[in-house]
């Protein structure tokens, strides 16, 4: 059950909200309007509109394994693989999914591959709880300083979860996925990103060289995901019948509703981007990003690790490092724009690692005409990389952590 808790007053520009229900509704309106169409800039709406006057069509004659009914083992395997998460709208939990007798389940079963063969997704299920949850840092009276914690259906993420795997085999076998996109993905985590970064620094600082890292901050990445460029891409890797077409039709309209204690607030529409709270999402939204590591030129490296993106560059020649990264960021800048996604100057950084007394000059790159601030520290995927690779900093972060967490000061 949700626990009731006082919330601060809110603020925007012209006004000032104090009771649940109009906190609730103003943070709606926030959460609606990062997801919606004109959170877009001009140039991909025009490239929007273009593109979506052309219909995908998934329909196919051909029997594709990924297609077939889903089967009993499927669905336990989906119930083991939960874990005791809040309900949404409905109420249902995992704990009650898994008390169900063999006769319940069965008739689950059979709605679920209704589902998949007559290409009908119940509109009920495509509704959520947000629950906003204050970001660390940020501001209580903001509506921006928020973060949107969905709740759904545990039933219908049952079913995404079998879908989901499904769709993850065909994309592993097909190879569908870029190598170096390592989010989510069976046997890859954060420490392949981290292993291959410090390799690199390692090699060049062996090779007295100069090694110039990106780190690129994507604006709202989840709230902005083209929906129709995920169908696309999927129709690219040539995905066809139910399982795409289930995919279509999950993410044709999504509703949801900010629950302040007992209050809430208006339905609010999510307009784009992947469902919050979903399990496919992590799944569509790599779909999405899959060609982005394509636009590297040859001489620089990069890594994904969801919406965290790393790019490094080798040599001797500052300069030459210098121009071969401009040219990357050009061409990543390029993408995003044909792709709703938008890179943050301002909250990306570019380190340089080096071990060379000499003077010599910090790289100057841009986004547009805003310059990448570089700085002697980053902190990536949870570890943070000074320019020395000394890790002294990391460190030091650890330690203060240590006396400021009460179960750890203890032992």
């Amino acid at each position: 059950m949700y626990r009731e808790f006082s919330f601060p007053i809110l603020q925007t520009s012209n006004s000032v909200f104090s009771s649940p229900v109009e906190i609730a509704n103003i943070l709606g309106e926030t959460f609606q309007s990062v997801s919606s169409t004109a959170s877009y800039n001009s140039r991909f709406l025009e490239i929007k509109r273009r593109a979506e006057r052309t219909p995908i069509n998934f329909s196919t004659r051909s029997f594709f394994p990924y297609n077939c009914d889903f089967t009993m083992t499927e669905l336990k395997k989906a119930l083991l693989q939960v874990h005791n998460t809040s309900p949404g709208p409905d109420g249902i939990t995992y704990t009650m999914l898994r008390h169900l007798n063999p006769n319940s389940l069965s008739n689950i079963l059979f709605l679920f591959k209704r589902v998949l063969k007559e290409h009908c997704f119940p509109s009920s299920r495509r509704e959520a709880i947000v629950i906003p949850i204050l970001k660390p840092g940020k501001v209580a009276t903001d509506p921006l300083s928020y973060r949107p914690i969905a709740l759904t259906s545990c039933f219908c993420k049952t079913f995404e979860r079998m879908v989901n795997t499904r769709l993850v085999y065909v994309l592993e076998k097909e190879k569908c996925i870029f190598p170096l996109q390592s989010g989510f993905r069976k046997g890859r985590s954060t420490l392949d990103n981290l292993v291959f970064l410090e390799s690199q620094i390692r090699d060049a600082f062996v090779k007295r060289n100069h090694l110039v890292s990106l780190f690129f901050d994507i604006e709202k990445a989840y709230d902005r995901t083209w929906r129709y460029g995920i169908l696309r891409n999927m129709y690219d890797f040539g995905i066809r019948g139910n399982l795409p077409i289930f995919i279509f039709n999950f993410l044709a309209v999504r509703y949801f509703y900010v629950r302040i204690g007992h209050s809430s607030s208006l339905k609010c529409m999510q307009d784009q981007g992947v469902p919050q709270g979903s399990v496919l999402s992590v799944t569509l939204f790599n779909i999405h990003m899959s060609n982005i590591l394509h636009q590297l030129p040859p001489s620089v490296r990069g890594m994904f690790y969801v919406d965290d993106l790393q790019v490094s560059c080798q040599g001797s020649d500052i300069g030459l490092i210098e121009r071969q990264l401009q040219l990357t960021v050009n061409r990543l800048v390029k993408w995003c724009d044909q792709n709703g996604h938008a890179i943050s100057p301002s909250k990306s950084s570019c380190v340089h690692f080096c071990r060379k007394h000499n003077l010599h000059p910090d790289p100057s790159i841009h986004i547009g005409n805003i310059q990448i601030p570089v700085v002697s520290e980053v902190r990536f995927l949870g570890v943070i990389f000074d320019s020395k690779l000394t890790f002294l900093p990391h460190v030091l972060y650890l330690r203060k952590k240590c006396e400021h967490t009460r179960s750890l000061n203890i032992l």
